[in-house]
């Protein structure tokens, strides 16, 4: 087989096991999810074969698919680096959460339609990788927005879930509108959407450039990848099942977005990056303070989620300098134009950084994630932290690779965490203090809560009947846990990354002298000082010690994530739901009263009267003749 054939197998084969699972397999649980499993090992392992092979840019690979007049929408596959890399993280992490989703939802009667929906999840996710153009991934981010709803919905029994589902399915439209919006400005400015016809525009400097276009662009990201103000969604999506969460809110569906943005690097301009880089930023600073009162155990992980998306959307508005004249480019590796825009060139730092931390970011987080689903399954579906405790004894595997997760996230150094956060500290060092400094802090608070988490999950006694008779997951959920272990620890090393992502790694960031000592220790500060505080601070006990001693600190940011929902709240019910009752009334009165039966009375009274002439009697019908002539007499002679 080709490359190319290989590259529309791995597309299609999820897109048959879904449909094979759907229309044959509804009532047998256990035989679909051995063939979703399959279908995700075969993608793991195809995925592999095109990242180790080398060949990139398939030639031919597009089919027109619709034609309207000069219009025309394509099909088609695009594979360089960056799809390369972004298919082995959705492939090989996919696999592993599918393996662990056989030992988690073993018992669940509707496990057929569980993995019936990771199969069109891993459809959609990979058409959204391999496609060419902007009109394909709007085709595939809305069927990523399907499956996301109907694995959310899992356990559509409970209000909870359905209310969630539904939440992220109508915040994510909000933000699709806007990024539908850009992509038919963009065809309206260049005549193209396809990345390819796009990059030999600015390579002969026709490209039309405008800050709207990426920044409408930009708001599928803002849904996609939760991003302020459509950030509400994520954490109430957590009722979805654990590997739901690991697959969908972890790993790619919400690093679509960080993918997307790196694939329209060409239109980028100054004031689009400043409000992309400003958006990631505080969306990372605000979640990481609504992580710290969280006790659900998965919705500190989703702030987590969150925060480290804030933290890859603002290195890619990060990589970017004035530099040159108005015609200036500046390209790529491989001779492939970047960016240009009076004088704006968009550096591929930005990309660069914001992929690595991608890659790391999908190991860590999948790995705390899956290991937050062994804690609840061997604590039986208990997810508060502090009823849990003593599991460190109980459950070894989970504890030791959960830990490991834990130190790589939080910066520990010879993790994979450490290079790609500080690849981003270091970005935004040279390139905006203010920037740099918030998320020093906000990498200050990630060692925080996220060893706040690890403490009291783990050590002192168990405080619930559920903790005190847990047990260790079995081989199917624990093994899983020892792969994405030692990928979180090898993922950041040069040569790896450099084997996964190609030339991407070439435009990582890299500090040396002077500035590599200040970002290591920087970073060795804020990850002792947050970890530090948080270990000396939390007791394992039921209560949360923050809400024992400072009370009002605790209330005001368990406030932050609901204030965000009270606004959207009162939004509907009292200035959207009015505006809909006012177009109601307007509609009634005016339209359907007036207008429409208004005249329908009209033509009714006409015809009423039209009726009324036709007696049947002839003297009636004389003396109506009569009253014609007269009438026909007076317009002829000059009378009326």
């Amino acid at each position: 087989m080709t490359m190319l054939q290989h590259a529309i197998l791995v597309l299609l084969l999820p897109l048959a096991s879904a449909a094979v699972i759907a229309l044959f397999l509804r009532q047998r649980g256990a035989l679909a999810s051995y063939l979703s499993v399959a279908t995700a090992g075969a993608i793991a392992a195809i995925s592999i074969i095109l990242l180790v092979h080398g060949e990139r840019d398939f030639p031919n690979a597009s089919w027109e698919w619709l034609r309207f007049g000069d219009f025309t929408i394509s099909l088609g596959i695009k594979y360089d680096d960056l799809a390369a890399l972004m298919l082995f993280i959705v492939g090989f992490v996919g696999f592993l959460i599918h393996f662990f989703s056989l030992g988690y939802m073993h018992d669940d009667p509707a496990r057929a339609r569980f993995f019936g929906g990771l199969s069109i999840f891993m459809f959609s996710m990979i058409g959204i990788v391999l496609a060419d153009n902007l009109f394909m991934i709007f085709i595939f981010w809305e069927l990523v927005g399907f499956s996301s709803w109907l694995l959310i919905n899992h356990y559509h029994h409970k209000q909870s879930a359905a209310d969630a589902s539904k939440k992220a399915f109508i915040v994510n439209r909000v933000g699709d509108f806007g990024f539908l919006l850009g992509i038919i400005m963009c065809y309206w400015l260049n005549g193209a959407v396809s990345f390819g016809e796009l990059a030999k525009l600015g390579e002969t400097n026709h490209l039309a450039f405008s800050t709207l276009v990426p920044l409408l662009l930009f708001c599928g990201a803002v849904g996609k990848s939760a991003q302020m103000p459509l950030q509400v969604w994520l954490p109430d999506a957590m009722e979805g099942p654990t590997p739901v969460s690991a697959l969908i809110h972890a790993a790619t569906m919400v690093a679509a977005g960080i993918f997307m943005l790196c694939r329209i690097n060409v239109l980028m301009v100054a004031d689009a990056l400043s409000v992309i880089m400003w958006t990631g930023t505080i969306t990372a600073l605000y979640a990481a303070l609504c992580a710290i009162t969280q006790r659900d155990i998965k919705k500190v992980l989703a702030y987590s989620t969150l925060s480290q998306l804030g933290y890859m959307v603002a290195a890619f508005g990060l990589g970017s300098t004035l530099q040159g004249g108005h015609d200036a480019l500046l390209t790529d590796a491989h001779g492939a134009v970047i960016g240009n825009a009076s004088g704006f060139i968009v550096l591929a730092t930005g990309v660069g950084a914001a992929m690595f931390h991608l890659t790391t970011h999908a190991f860590f987080k999948a790995l705390m994630f899956l290991g937050s689903g062994s804690v609840i399954h061997g604590c039986h579906h208990e997810q508060d932290i502090f009823k849990m405790g003593g599991l460190a004894k109980k459950m070894p595997i989970t504890f030791f690779t959960f830990t490991i997760g834990v130190l790589a996230i939080i910066g520990m150094p010879f993790l994979a965490g450490f290079f790609s956060k500080d690849a981003i500290l270091y970005l935004a060092m040279e390139n905006n203090k203010a920037v740099f400094a918030i998320l020093a802090f906000t990498a200050v608070l990630t060692s925080f809560y996220m060893v706040r988490l690890w403490k009291i999950t783990f050590f002192g006694e168990a405080r619930s009947k559920e903790a005190s008779h847990a047990h260790e997951s079995g081989l199917v959920m624990t093994l899983p846990l020892i792969v994405l272990a030692v990928l979180s620890i090898a993922g950041g090393y040069s040569g790896v990354f450099g084997k996964l992502a190609g030339s991407i790694h070439e435009m990582v960031p890299e500090a040396h002298g002077s500035a590599h000592t200040t970002i290591l220790l920087v970073s060795l500060a804020v990850m002792t000082i947050g970890a530090g505080s948080a270990w000396f601070f939390y007791k394992p006990s039921i209560n949360d010690t923050l809400e024992e001693k400072s009370a009002g600190l605790f209330r005001l940011l368990g406030q932050l994530k609901e204030s965000f929902d009270n606004l959207y709240d009162y939004y509907v019910a009292k200035v959207q739901q009015r505006f809909a009752m006012l177009l109601n009334f307007l509609e009634r009165v005016f339209l359907a009263d007036t207008i429409i039966q208004g005249a329908a009375r009209v033509v009714g009274y006409i015809g009423l009267g039209a009726r009324a002439l036709y007696t049947g009697s002839l003297h009636v019908y004389v003396y109506w003749f009569l009253l014609g002539a007269v009438v026909l007499w007076a317009f002829a002679t000059g009378v009326f």
